[in-house]
Order: structure tokens, then sequence, then C-alpha cells
């Protein structure tokens, strides 16, 4: 089981990225946070040094992508990284059953989910694979394997992290580094806390955040949890159209932007 030293996780100012900073926190850590948020960054930081963590916080967009490039070799110039955490993302959906999502919120979607996701990734791309070393885990959504019809914008943005994640393992496997694409379910947040619908087999961020680092530091391909609601991901992919897309309408809900 790989343990990691040096890590880079964006989105870590709070939800499921808050998590995966406190259940990586230790004093044999070296740890770069971004995020957005500065003051909630600086407390989740706090947090990590408290535990004897080493921490640099940079507050920047991933959809910055000469911001993310400069941060990213440079950091990784001063030591070299060995996982990292491409979890920032923002949600949206359908402002009402008859109304689209707001102009301007599906490409905003797109802009951080994906493109931050290879903001992320591309500039520690060469240096890993000189050091024939290191793990991306890039952080999808169960409805990139089920795409939701109150969802279409972040279900299209995280169906292509997921397809992204999938391409990129296949080639890095073989050139040492390691991949791990991980489609959560519902998850407590500030992200989910928008979504007013029907959100079974919620779980507590402090969770999710085990299973996914479980699944990294076992060098798993692809992290899907929870089980019963992949199943259920799965088997609607089984369905005539018809029958599914009726069912999910039921459910499906209106997202409060942001």
């Amino acid at each position: 089981m790989t343990d990691f030293r040096r890590i880079v996780l964006t989105g870590a100012s709070s939800g499921i990225g808050a998590a995966l900073a406190a259940e990586l926190a230790g004093p044999d850590r070296e740890i770069l946070l971004v995020g957005r948020n500065a003051a909630r960054l600086e407390a989740v930081g706090d947090l990590l040094r408290m535990k004897g963590t080493r921490v640099d916080t940079a507050t920047l967009s991933v959809t910055d992508t000469d911001g993310m490039a400069r941060l990213l070799a440079d950091y990784d110039a001063l030591g070299p990284v060995d996982l990292v955490i491409a979890n920032a993302g923002i949600s949206g959906g359908l402002s009402g059953r008859d109304r689209p999502e707001p102009e301007g919120l599906g490409r905003a979607q797109v802009e951080t989910n994906l493109l931050g996701v290879l903001n992320t990734v591309e500039p520690l791309l060469e240096p890993m694979m000189a050091r024939k070393a290191g793990r991306f885990v890039l952080i999808s959504s169960m409805a990139a394997i089920r795409p939701q019809p109150d969802l279409p914008s972040y279900s299209a943005s995280k169906a292509g992290v997921r397809a992204y994640g999938i391409a990129l393992r296949g080639w890095l496997r073989p050139l040492g580094v390691g991949v791990t694409v991980v489609c959560p379910g519902f998850v407590t947040s500030p992200m989910s806390a928008r979504h007013g619908g029907f959100k079974p087999f919620e779980m507590s961020a402090e969770r999710a955040a085990r299973i996914i680092l479980s699944g990294a530091r076992r060098g798993r391909s692809s992290v899907i949890f929870p089980l019963p609601l992949a199943l259920l991901a799965w088997g609607a992919n089984l369905l005539p159209p018809a029958i599914s897309e009726r069912l999910e309408r039921v459910f499906a809900a209106r997202i409060e932007p942001g």
C-alpha cells in the first residue's frame, strides 16, 4: 500500500476537499491546498498545521491555465509531488422543469469541472513520467455513469472527467504513473446541499474521503461508491430510455446555482 508524502489537492476549502485534506494530514506530509475562498482555505490549512503537516495554500481558480501551470511547476521543483487530487468542481442544474440552466452556468461547469482537471494534471505529467512514479486521482461523479436530466452540464462535465481519466490511465500505467478515477454518489457538502431532490445513500464527506484515499493508496483504477447507487446507475443504462427517463424525472429537482 502506497503512503503519499507530497500532495496537491484542489477544491480544498470545503466538502470532500476539506475532508480529504484532514484525512491526509500528518507530521510527515507536505500538502499544497488550492481553492478559491482564501478564508476557508486558510482555516483548513491551520487545522492541518496543528497536526504537524507542512502546508502551502494558493487562492486560485483551476480555470486559470497559466496560473496553475506556474504554481504546480514551482511546487514540484521544490520537491517531487507523488499524489495529485483533482477535486475542484462546481454544480449547477435546471432552474425548473420547464426552464434551462441560467445563461453561462453550463459553460462555467465545463470550464471548472473538466478543463480545470486538465489544468491540474497537465503541468505534472512530464515530471511524473520522468520519475516513473506518482498518482493522479480525478474526482468525477456517479452522474458520469448515468447522466441526470436535471443536471445536464454537470453530467457532461463529469463524464468528460471520467473518460479523460480512463484514457489517461491506460496511457500512463506502462510508464509507472497511476490514475484513479473516482465516481462518488451524494456526499454531504455545500454543493450537495443545493440539490433539493432525492439523495439516496448520501454519506458524510469524511467517510467519502476515507473511501477515496483507501482506493488511491491501494492503487485502485477506479473507486465508485456507494455500491447500491452504482447498481441503480448501471441498471438504468440497461433499461429502455423511455422507462429510465420517466423514473428519473420523478426525482429530478431544481438546483440552486453556486
